[in-house]
This record gives C-alpha cells, structure tokens and sequence, in this order.
C-alpha cells in the first residue's frame, strides 16, 4: 500500500505530542551524529520542549560552535549567508515537492502494475490490455524456466566433475595399495629362499640346526 504523507501540524493529544516529541528527538540527534561523521561537519543543536526542558547535542565542543557562530555574526556575514541559505531552501524544497509527486506517482503506477503481474486488481483492464499483461507473464515464466534450467545443468555438471575427479582418486589409492602388497610378497619371498639356502647349506656340510644356543 502507498505510504500516506503526513499532515505537519501541531498534535493536540497531550500524551501523544510527548511520545511523538521523543521519538522525532532521538531521530534529530541520530541525524546530527551521522552527518557529523559522514561529512566532518560542526553540528550543534539545541532544543527546549514545550515544558522548557533543555536537550542538546553537538559534534565537539559546544561553546565553541556558539563562539564560532557569534563571530559570524559579529563580521556581518552571517546574515547575508543566512538569508541565501533560506532562499536557497526555499527554492529546492518547492523542486523537491514537485519531484515528490512525480516519484509518488509513479510509485502508484509501478505499484499497480506488480499487482496485476501477480493477477490482482485486473477489473476494468480490456482485452488488449489483458492480453499484454498476459505476454508479459509468458515471457517472464519463460526467463525464469531457462535460468532455472540452466542453474540445474551446471549442478549436474558439478556432480559430474566430483564424481570423476573421486573415481580418480579411488584408481590411484587402489593402484597404491596393490603396489604396497606386490612388495610385501617380494619380502616375504625373499627371506624364505634365504632360510631354504642356509638350510641346504648345512645339510650339505653334515651339520645339524638347532634352535638352542651352543
């Protein structure tokens, strides 16, 4: 829904004006520290609510933006400057209302527009209107099918890639593993023709093997 503009007027309910004083106090002063920060600006304000209660918040030192400010005013260009600065404000927030009414009707418009995309709010549209609306649907159906497809192909592809990349990876730990065993048999080969031959050995000379120390 569009966001209805607020009337700027004095607020009668006692309670209300207070919760809305607050509120638009700690905004103000929220405001201030950003521009400050942002823009290394001076900031100083000062505010008393309608009870004279006093609350204020500057940038650095406030006496010193007050001393800063008087002596403007003391050279005498403070006041020029001021007066084109209203002017100036003057000029931008006439340009800013009518470029606001431009923006917010065209807001309305875009507004209306996604409604009836989303198939709301089509009394009063005609045929030819109802049947751009519905060329319209068709095409974004279509963009949005291809671009889900070819989101599908490219997870495919991936899964693809792992599973060939892992059957790699199984050959060469395999191929490992077979080289591992193909030397152990060697060593276990070998040191059994070398008992046969010592055994030969000491047959042929008459000698007898014994486990027990001589």
């Amino acid at each position: 829904m569009v966001r209805q503009k607020i009337q700027i007027k004095k607020i009668d309910n006692l309670s209300t004006r207070q919760v809305t004083f607050s509120k638009r106090r700690r905004g103000l002063f929220k405001k201030a520290q950003e521009l400050a920060t942002l823009c290394d600006a001076e900031i100083a304000l000062i505010v008393f609510s309608a009870t004279g209660k006093l609350f204020d918040y500057s940038s650095s030192s406030m006496m010193q933006i007050i001393q800063r400010l008087k002596k403007l005013q003391s050279e005498g260009s403070y006041s020029n400057r001021h007066r084109q600065t209203l002017n100036n404000q003057q000029s931008n927030f006439q340009a800013g209302g009518d470029n606001y009414d431009a923006i917010n009707k065209e807001f309305t418009s875009l507004t209306l527009e996604l409604r009836q995309l989303n198939g709301e709010d089509l009394q009063g549209l005609g045929l030819n209107e109802l049947a751009r609306l519905e060329r319209v649907v068709e095409l974004a159906l279509g963009r949005v099918g291809k671009t889900k497809n070819d989101m599908l192909m490219n997870e495919i592809s991936k899964h693809k890639r792992r599973e060939i990349e892992l059957s790699e990876e199984n050959a060469t730990l395999k191929q490992q593993a077979e080289q591992g065993s193909s030397v152990e048999s060697i060593t276990n080969s070998s040191g059994f023709g070398e008992d046969m031959s010592v055994s030969d050995t000491a047959l042929k000379l008459g000698l007898t093997i014994c486990d027990c120390d001589c």
